[in-house]
């Protein structure tokens, strides 16, 4: 009997063990354990703002390259990554009909240019003949008052005067006609002559090409690029940075561009430009940052990394970035106070280098916010502070 008693105790014992360790378990690691959460104080600090954005690099200057009228390509002379120089001929458009156009155009001047000698011949004759239709004139109405000669002879000589005016004033006429159809034809010449040195496609400026749209024998319409160049000392980055956090953006700011292609480098620039439309869909806007020295090599449409510093600000009331939460739509942190958590909504200002978020209105120097926790927290959570949620690896023994 008395071993039976001794073996129920002995039961009795070991499952209330059993039931305080399970107990303890909970209450230390399982879902009735505290959450650990690392804390951090608000302070005052001086913090250094900056901007984050990714970047496309482009062309300040590109130039498409073609013909101004329709037409078959003769030849293209350069090659995509050449280097060419203001006025190089770059292409060559077939001329069609443009030769035979030029030399009928300029067989009508030369023959305008005829007819205005043969019409300055003939006022200057008729010139000649008004001059002397109005000596006789002169003479015979002078004798005629004198009574030497008849009346009728003095009219006559008056009507030949005016015979001669109405003559030297068709040839000043016809000189005039011929004069203008000569400008006329020399116009044309001159257009003809002109739309065949447009057919000799010539580099605007010095740049390299960076497309070869059309080859020889092709068929292009007036505008179509048959080359395309850029001007190398004109690339600069496009940068979209989120409106949100764009404050401060403004031109001349410093940047510092880290390109994909060499992430162990920097090259310095700054803001060029602020584009005035922001891009709606992605809610980014758009600046364009320009090399203090653009570097060798790099190539348009590589991504690049972009961080421009803003001036510093002294004594600003900082927390870590990690301890902002968002709750109920609202930006917040959850404060450590004696009675517990409490979610404070504030408001914020920029964004250090180093991690700090400048804090406007909401919280005040010396309160402790969470900064990490093991899980999600709320206002009846309860907690344990430690300096870290990374428990020290042991280290191994007899080393």
């Amino acid at each position: 009997m008395n071993t039976q008693r001794l073996r129920r105790f002995g039961f009795i014992a070991a499952a209330a063990i059993l039931i305080a360790a399970f107990v303890w378990v909970l209450a230390r690691s399982g879902p009735l354990a505290p959450v650990r959460v690392v804390t951090a104080t608000v302070a005052r600090a001086d913090i250094a703002p900056m901007l984050f954005g990714i970047g496309v690099v482009e062309a300040r200057r590109s130039y498409l390259v073609g013909p101004t009228s329709a037409g078959r390509v003769r030849s293209v002379k350069v090659d995509v990554g050449e280097q060419v120089t203001a006025g190089q001929v770059l292409a060559e458009m077939e001329p069609v009909d443009l030769d035979q156009r030029y030399a009928a155009t300029s067989a009508a001047a030369a023959r305008a240019r005829n007819a205005v000698d043969t019409a300055a011949a003939q006022l200057a004759d008729s010139v000649a003949r008004r001059r002397i239709a109005a000596a006789n004139a002169n003479r015979y109405d002078d004798l005629g008052r004198k009574g030497f000669v008849s009346i009728s002879v003095s009219e006559g000589k008056s009507q030949e005067l005016k015979s001669a005016d109405a003559q030297m004033a068709a040839a000043e006429s016809a000189l005039a006609a011929a004069r203008q159809d000569f400008a006329r034809l020399g116009a044309e010449r001159d257009g003809a002559q002109q739309q065949r040195a447009n057919l000799r496609l010539q580099a605007p400026v010095n740049g390299i090409v960076t497309a070869r749209d059309a080859e020889a024998g092709s068929t292009v319409v007036a505008g179509q690029a048959v080359l395309r160049l850029i001007a190398p000392d004109s690339l600069w980055v496009k940068l979209r940075l989120d409106q949100n956090r764009s404050t401060g953006l403004a031109p001349d700011l410093p940047a510092e561009i880290v390109l994909r292609s060499r992430p162990q480098q920097t090259f310095p620039g700054k803001v060029a430009r602020i584009e005035l439309i922001s891009d709606s869909v992605t809610e980014e806007r758009v600046a364009q940052v320009s090399f203090d020295s653009v570097p060798t090599g790099v190539s348009v449409g590589e991504m690049s990394e972009i961080t421009l510093r803003l001036p510093a600000i002294k004594a600003a009331l900082v927390v870590p970035n990690a301890a902002l939460r968002q709750r109920d739509g609202k930006s917040g942190v959850w404060l450590q106070t004696a009675d517990g958590l409490r979610f404070v909504a504030v408001k914020t200002g920029v964004a250090g280098a180093d991690g700090m978020l400048q804090i406007l209105d909401g919280l005040k120097e010396g309160d402790a916010v969470i900064t990490h926790s093991e899980r999600d927290l709320s206002a009846n959570t309860r907690t344990k502070v430690v300096s870290s949620l990374i428990a020290a690896a042991p280290s191994a023994a007899g080393k």
